[in-house]
């Protein structure tokens, strides 16, 4: 099977549940997806990573695009970012890994993005799950103050209710390893 099989597989037995939830956004919803039971198991991170770079790599040659780094809001965004930038390590077109605090420290050099980005880079914004989009707007918009670029946003499940257009009315094109349609059918 391949990695994206695979990580298919893990993402139904470990992080996806129907039933009746609120969300972070205080909606009712019968989906509650909760990928860091999957991102922070070993051979979980490993296929994320894998079919990550995949993905991100294909839409970085299919349309000629520059790329210097990869992050998000922390914490749904951290291990995805990593291992896919990991994943990346021995390409030419190697990703450096940041991540977005949700407020600026308080302290120090005040910083709201941490790691291995810098004014001027050009970035894929990573999130675990979009419903509306909130928290990747929120990472969007901390990147562009900063003086980043965002190329493009990788979400791990798209649970498709809405965020996704919300992303893409800000110019951000998404691409998605699942959508809800291809998890539950």
């Amino acid at each position: 099977m391949s990695a994206k099989d695979n990580l298919k597989e893990m993402l139904l037995e470990k992080s996806v549940r129907t039933g009746d939830f609120t969300l972070a956004s205080g909606k009712k919803s019968d989906l509650y997806v909760d990928c860091r039971l999957t991102a922070l198991d070993n051979r979980g991170a490993a296929w994320i990573g894998e079919a990550g770079w995949e993905l991100v790599k294909g839409r970085i040659e299919a349309e000629n695009l520059e790329v210097d780094a990869i992050g998000g809001m922390t914490m749904g965004a951290d291990p995805i970012s990593l291992v896919v930038g990991m994943a990346s390590a021995g390409d030419e077109k190697a990703l450096q890994v940041f991540n977005i605090r949700k407020e600026p420290k308080g302290h120090g050099r005040g910083k709201q993005i941490e790691g291995n980005f810098k004014e001027g880079d050009k970035v894929v914004v990573v999130d675990d799950v979009i419903t509306t989009g909130g928290s990747t707007l929120k990472a969007i918009e901390a990147i562009r103050a900063a003086g980043g670029e965002v190329v493009f946003c990788l979400v791990l499940v798209d649970r498709e209710e809405g965020g996704r257009a919300a992303i893409e009315e800000e110019r951000v094109p998404v691409v998605s390893l699942f959508t809800r349609m291809e998890l539950l059918g």
